[in-house]
């Protein structure tokens, strides 16, 4: 079931980011001579008017073939010029040609799919908003009173005690006992305070998971060194209810968080990369395909908010990584376009197109490196 929902959301993420430069290229009346999901090699396709719409060997992706984007067809269009006779039908298919358009058009078609992406996040956490959105206390929209607030697990520590004891992220947190301590108000400080005041002993934790009301224990023994020095469980916790708004409100909070965790999320990147360039990376903070089937089920399991909220993150995500600069990518080609715009000429065919096969072939053997790692973690 989780695999299914997580190819069900590949499926989304994709299409919708694909569309953008699709839709946005015939509104240039630009040829589109396919639109695949997934990469080569094909699996089967079906030719509609003049556009191929096919399925790929390689899940992890999408990409739409637009003509002339391979700037050697460019180029072969050109010289049938020389022929007089084919002038009328050569010229025709030159205007259909991308890089014969304007400078501001190839841009638009190129950015459209992380538009596309980032429109729908907007969609997807406002529709989160309208069907009740987790929201961290303090962070609720004014005016608004979030409802069936809980001490909740926002991340665990890996091979720590609360890991080993069954802890996940999600879980409510909503009682705490130690022998016959215990606290009747269940907040962060007064969960580690409770904590450190009872090093080497166990503490039962009640909790619940998913949608289900059952009361889970976990039965944990603090260990010292996992918070400052002082005893821990290694978990990280904040107080989060459920933010549910009327349509209106849901769509302007909805784009307020969008623009937040694209913020976010620009600001991770950009440290996760500057780290790498420092050789302080790490595959431990990345996830590939295998890994997040896990974190959708998880997801699935606490809700449709949830679901929606997690898919919303990786659309903004997808957005945010082809923005970045690199061969191959929707932000590779905009610096293409943008060199070009200050040279006043085309870069030479032959070097963008070796640089982006380049920079495909670097970015499918990361997706290896990421899912075999992924599998890793599983043992």
């Amino acid at each position: 079931m989780n695999i299914l929902i997580f190819f069900i959301i590949l499926i989304v993420l994709v299409l919708v980011h694909e569309a953008g430069h699709f839709f946005t290229a015939k509104s240039f009346k630009i040829r589109v001579d396919e639109f695949g999901f997934g990469f080569p090699p094909r699996l089967f396709g079906i030719k509609k008017g003049e556009t191929i719409y096919s399925i790929n060997a390689l899940p992890f992706g999408g990409f739409v073939k637009i003509f002339g984007e391979d700037m050697d067809e460019t180029n072969f269009v050109e010289v049938r010029f020389l022929d007089k006779k084919e002038i009328p039908e050569k010229i025709e298919l030159a205007k259909r040609c991308l890089v014969n358009k304007p400078k501001y058009q190839q841009a638009l078609v190129m950015f459209a799919g992380i538009f596309a992406n980032f429109l729908l996040a907007w969609f997807l956490f406002s529709f989160g908003f309208m069907s009740g959105l987790p929201t961290s206390v303090g962070s609720e929209p004014r005016g608004y009173e979030l409802k069936n607030v809980h001490l909740v697990v926002v991340s665990v520590l890996e091979k720590s005690p609360a890991e080993l004891a069954g802890l996940k992220s999600g879980d409510k947190i909503i009682s705490l006992q130690s022998d016959k301590d215990s606290i009747s108000e269940i907040t962060p400080d007064n969960l580690k305070t409770f904590i450190v005041s009872h090093p080497e002993k166990e503490i039962e934790i009640g909790y619940l998971r998913g949608k289900t009301e059952e009361i889970n224990i976990a039965k944990i023994i603090p260990v010292a060194g996992i918070a400052d020095g002082k005893p821990g469980i290694g978990i990280a916790m904040d107080k989060i209810g459920i933010a549910k708004l009327p349509v209106l409100k849901a769509f302007w909070e909805g784009i307020k968080l969008d623009w937040n965790v694209t913020k976010g999320t620009a600001v991770g990147l950009y440290r996760l990369i500057a780290d790498g360039i420092q050789g302080k990376g790490s595959f431990s903070s990345i996830t590939g395909p295998v890994g997040m089937v896990g974190i959708v089920g998880d997801a699935y399991n606490f809700g449709i908010a949830y679901l929606l909220s997690f898919t919303a993150l990786i659309s903004v995500n997808l957005a945010i990584i082809n923005l970045i600069p690199f061969p191959a990518l929707d932000g590779g080609r905009l610096l293409f376009l943008l060199i070009e715009k200050i040279k006043g000429s085309r870069i030479n065919p032959k070097f963008a197109n070796m640089t982006n096969m380049v920079g495909f072939a670097l970015l499918i053997i990361l997706m290896l490196l990421v899912t075999y790692h992924d599998i890793v973690k599983l043992f």
